[in-house]
């Protein structure tokens, strides 16, 4: 199946050549020069599975178009999104974490490289035979993997597929301390070579999004020199 990538990027020779080395291995890569036009592409086409933005667009920062990908109406807030910089800072990958991205690749980057991550990314946990079924509740939280949303008190929280991976497998192990590798493995980490930390920025994501007061978490709590453990709330 042919899985089709929107490449925000001002160097149509970089996009050229990109679009030349994944259409072998099954990907279709639609080219926008700016991030006006990447947003409008987006929202008129349907079967965009995943962004390959730029950090550095004449017309925009990749940051801010990130954010402003993660505000679009379902399903589009939820669609992966890889950033890809000439800034190497491990600061720029965190920043990048923090507001929205799925995985990071500084330039040069190795086409093999890219694919396999692009891979990683798209790589989803299988469906139950009955989604329903799997519905997790914890007191005011719900997260329903079958339709991949998160509730709480009712109202829908914003994630990233990846976050989201995280979670479930958080809760799924609700009681158990996860180190940081097994977190990796349990939701096939997306990025091959995760830079030291990455776990902890997306735990801050998922805490800002279902935590009542972040500096004092009770759903995910942090078990120094272990990992996470996602707690049995029953709160009222």
């Amino acid at each position: 199946m042919v899985q089709t990538v929107l490449m925000i990027e001002d160097d149509e020779r970089l996009a050229g050549m990109v679009a030349t080395y994944l259409a072998p291995h099954g990907f279709d890569v639609r080219h926008a020069l700016s991030a006006q036009e990447g947003i409008a592409i987006l929202q008129r086409e349907q079967d965009i599975r995943l962004v390959l933005l730029d950090l550095m667009l004449p017309d925009a920062d990749g940051l801010d178009v990130c954010r402003r990908i993660r505000a679009l109406a379902a399903p589009l807030c939820a669609l992966p999104i890889v950033m890809l910089t000439a800034k190497g800072d491990p600061l720029d990958r965190v920043v990048g974490l923090e507001i929205g991205a799925d995985d990071y690749l500084p330039k040069p980057f190795e086409p093999r490289e890219l694919l396999a991550r692009l891979r990683a990314v798209l790589r989803r946990p299988p469906m139950a035979a009955d989604p329903a079924a799997r519905v997790l509740r914890f007191g005011r939280l719900e997260i329903d993997p079958g339709a991949r949303t998160v509730r709480l008190d009712g109202e829908a929280r914003a994630l990233t597929a990846y976050q989201f991976d995280l979670l479930v497998a958080l809760a799924e192990r609700a009681g158990r301390v996860l180190s940081r590798d097994q977190l990796l493995e349990a939701v096939k980490g997306q990025a091959i070579d995760p830079f030291d930390r990455s776990i902890d920025v997306h735990i801050g994501r998922l805490r800002l999004a279902i935590e009542d007061d972040v500096k004092q978490p009770r759903r995910i709590i942090t078990v120094r020199g272990a990992g996470y453990v996602f707690a049995k709330v029953h709160d009222a």
